[in-house]
């Protein structure tokens, strides 16, 4: 008994100082808004898991010895980083082998492609004179000698020699002839074209090279959180083995299950508060994403993803987890009039969540008092959200300031806004 006199004892010293300190410092100014009347849906509760609205169980391509695996559980990583390094050092040095032998190829084809060099053709024109030539004196020198053997002055072993000699420098005449010709039209079209086929050829094979040293790079496809890894560095994993397990946490889905004579009210695209007990002291809205056509045949209910904006706190992990446990309030009956709030006016993180409504003083309406007000919270509608208590439609409710405010507290009414005003300042992060 005397434990239980002290303790109120001392609670009413906390009171009295705190209407002191208050005093001192004057009335808060606060931000209001009216409490509205109108016609909503009626709400039901569903329990849900929050989950990654995208999930890749991340294997590796080709077989290999991890060099490298630079990620732990629970590290956020950027698309394209890698997760993990094979070992490529013999695929290199055949990489390596096979441009150089791409060079080779086209630096065949090049030179084919420029065709003859003016020395070149310079050379050919000069070994066809001379050819010429040689041709013109052996012609020359058979007509003499065909002369003398016909008076019988030379035998016919001089003869046939000369014939020979005449008839071999008119062939040597006619290559020069036609490899002058060859050096002036450059290669032939079909020649260029073989050329092109082998450097074709080469580049594929050096494609298919890089792309195997590019599969020993294990990469992550989008941005998200590493959740599990199936590997360590050292480690020899097969073709299609498992890496690691990451998952997109910059929104999230929370999936209920639905009663069947429940789903019919539900449609793609509407307005859901979403509840999360870890996190009581914020309210999350989000849309209705995915209705799946096919029911559990044993409950009779149907899946439901609801879409959340995730938030990344101050030190990069992300606000909503997968996994967690969630209640979204699913419009699932007909219309019905309902008293309607704010959403900045929601206080929570107490017991229940509440309101301050703002009694004004009998000779300033700008002025009065600020009283709790314990509400039950239901569907959601834009920026405004149900509420059941001891409300009115017309009171005045603060949704700026009332974070800091106290039960019975002096405030001053500095701006009067719309129900459904955007937020400057929040209280609370309504969109997680």
């Amino acid at each position: 008994m005397r434990f239980a006199t002290v303790l109120v004892a001392a609670l009413a010293v906390l009171i009295i100082n705190a209407q002191t300190v208050c005093a001192q410092r004057g009335p808060a100014p606060v931000a209001v808004a009216e409490v509205v009347q109108k016609d909503v849906a009626s709400g039901q509760t569903f329990v849900g898991t929050v989950l990654p609205i995208k999930r890749s169980v991340i294997g590796s391509a080709v077989g290999g010895r991890v060099a490298e695996f630079p990620v732990n559980e629970g590290d956020f990583v950027k698309a394209k980083q890698p997760l993990a390094q094979l070992l490529t050092n013999t695929i290199k040095l055949e990489v390596a082998a096979e441009k150089a032998e791409l060079q080779l190829r086209k630096h065949e084809l090049e030179e084919m492609e420029n065709g003859s060099r003016p020395d070149e053709i310079k050379r050919a024109r000069a070994l066809m004179q001379a050819a010429r030539a040689e041709s013109e004196y052996q012609t020359k020198r058979r007509k003499r000698l065909e002369s003398l053997y016909a008076r019988k002055a030379v035998n016919d072993d001089d003869i046939q020699q000369v014939v020979s000699e005449s008839i071999r420098a008119d062939e040597l005449y006619e290559e020069a002839q036609s490899a002058y010709q060859l050096a002036v039209e450059g290669p032939r079209k079909e020649k260029i074209d073989q050329a092109r086929a082998r450097v074709a050829m080469q580049q594929a094979l050096v494609d298919e090279l890089e792309s195997k040293v590019v599969k020993h790079t294990i990469i992550t496809p989008f941005d998200g959180y590493v959740v599990a890894e199936h590997t360590e560095v050292g480690q020899w994993v097969n073709s299609g083995e498992l890496v690691a397990e990451v998952i997109a946490l910059d929104q999230v889905d929370v999936s209920v299950q639905v009663l069947e004579n429940h789903v019919p009210h539900v449609r793609l695209g509407m307005e859901v508060r979403v509840e999360v007990p870890a996190i009581p002291d914020q309210v999350f809205t989000g849309k209705v994403a995915l209705i799946v056509p096919q029911a559990d045949v044993r409950a009779r209910t149907f899946p439901v993803k609801v879409r959340l904006k995730n938030t990344i706190t101050k030190d990069g992990g992300p606000l909503l987890k997968s996994g967690m446990l969630a209640r979204a309030v699913l419009p699932t009956g007909p219309q019905q009039s309902a008293l309607l709030v704010s959403k900045d006016a929601l206080v929570l993180g107490g017991p229940t969540p509440m309101v301050y409504v703002v009694d004004p003083a009998a000779d300033n309406k700008k002025q009065g008092k600020a009283r709790p007000v314990p509400v039950q919270v239901g569907v959601a509608q834009g920026r405004l959200i149900q509420v059941k208590g001891d409300l009115k439609p017309g009171q005045q409710v603060v949704i700026r300031g009332n974070e800091r405010l106290r039960p019975g507290q002096d405030v001053v009414i500095s701006e009067v806004l719309s129900p459904d005003a955007e937020p400057k300042s929040k209280a609370i992060d309504i969109k997680g």
